[in-house]
């Protein structure tokens, strides 16, 4: 895969940030007090992608036309250890990151990573509390592993399921996979006690848009909360056309038509959906408008890649490389500062600039691939 990386070289001098640097931290070792970049917004949510290896290649974000057979992984070495993972969380925690979503590619194809939950879930927040670490699957191993990683300290799943019809389910992920196995491992996570259970439609018109209300009919009154993700240009291997975004306002009628809906307010800052509950008590969904209604301004979220790029958007073109840091000898204090020093000069606001944007702009704007970043 080809991106761009910005190298990092912090100092391990005593001015923090002095060659990152636009917002001074106390030179106290790990920092203090929570981070907040040019537009002040708060580091809360680090997403992590342990493999960039799935076992499905859905059409919108691992097609076979890119990513078929002689397509080049990475290799064991390049991947982080769970042991640079484990830092780069610490530090993360430091800096006031509370919640840990580990990615892929598919996560649960990444061997042993229980042993990784069970290694995060012993850190801790500046104030003693434990960090909410949480995982995004496929779904396919759910059933196998689910009950093994709550034991490890896994808290919750969300589960992408773009389909209940099994012969368009199993088209949407090319490799045959059948949606009852997916479904299967939902309650058995639900089971085990992963939860409260996400699941993510993403809605792309022509293809599953008449999927919308059966769906949310399907669970409702269930303890899973399903989402609907408008399909969005992440990448540049899937072929995104803005005429195949269902917005979510059209979402919102098509079942509010046939299941009455009223808002709900959000449950925590820089929440990326909006809640509506339907009015008999039937439960709630929520809405993903990274393309109608963008929530850059409250973002809270940064992103370490396979190799251990930090990204701070997940339309960035440019990663900064923690990896050769770790792998250089880099102390505590030297890594808090650098990531200090990236997160201070964030000013990454694309979904907000992207309809200002021509066809050919947006086309020809380098993103780095969801398989890669990490959803």
């Amino acid at each position: 895969m080809t991106n761009t990386i910005v190298p990092v070289s912090a100092p391990r001098a005593a001015t923090p940030g002095a060659t990152l640097g636009v917002r001074r931290l106390p030179s106290t070792g790990l920092a203090d007090g929570a981070l907040a970049d040019r537009f002040d917004r708060p580091m809360r949510d680090l997403r992590i992608s342990i493999t960039d290896r799935c076992n499905f290649r859905c059409v919108y974000c691992m097609p076979k036309a890119v990513f078929g057979r002689d397509y080049a992984f990475l290799d064991r070495d390049e991947l982080l250890s769970f042991e640079e993972i484990t830092r780069i969380a610490r530090i993360a925690a430091a800096h006031g990151v509370e919640k840990l979503r580990l990615t892929g590619g598919e996560p649960l194809l990444r061997r042993g990573v229980d042993e990784l939950v069970a290694m995060l879930a012993e850190l801790r927040t500046p104030d003693g509390r434990p960090l909410e670490i949480a995982l995004t699957t496929n779904g396919s191993a759910l059933a196998v592993k689910a009950a093994s990683l709550k034991q490890a300290g896994l808290i919750r799943v969300t589960v992408s399921l773009d389909s209940l019809d099994d012969e368009r389910f199993q088209a949407m992920n090319d490799v045959r996979f059948p949606v009852s196995r997916v479904l299967d491992g939902i309650d058995a996570a639900h089971d085990a006690g992963l939860g409260p259970i996400k699941l993510n439609m993403v809605v792309k018109r022509g293809l599953n848009d008449d999927e919308i209300v059966p769906m949310a009919r399907h669970f409702r009154g269930t303890p899973y909360t399903l989402r609907f993700i408008e399909y969005m240009d992440v990448g540049t291997s899937n072929g995104w056309s803005l005429d195949e975004v269902v917005p979510s306002a059209e979402i919102v009628e098509r079942i509010s038509a046939d299941m009455p809906l009223e808002p709900l307010g959000a449950t925590a800052p820089g929440e990326t959906a909006t809640r509506w509950r339907y009015t008999d008590g039937g439960g709630e969904i929520g809405l993903i408008s990274s393309v109608t209604n963008a929530f850059c301004g409250t973002c809270n979220r940064a992103r370490i890649s396979t190799e251990g790029k930090l990204f701070t958007c997940l339309f960035a073109d440019e990663g900064h490389d923690l990896r050769a840091l770790l792998r250089g000898g880099i102390d505590d204090e030297g890594l808090s500062r650098a990531m200090a020093g990236i997160w201070g000069a964030r000013d990454d606001r694309y979904s907000e600039i992207r309809s200002t944007l021509t066809p050919e702009l947006r086309a020809a704007r380098a993103k780095i691939e969801m398989s890669y970043i990490g959803g």
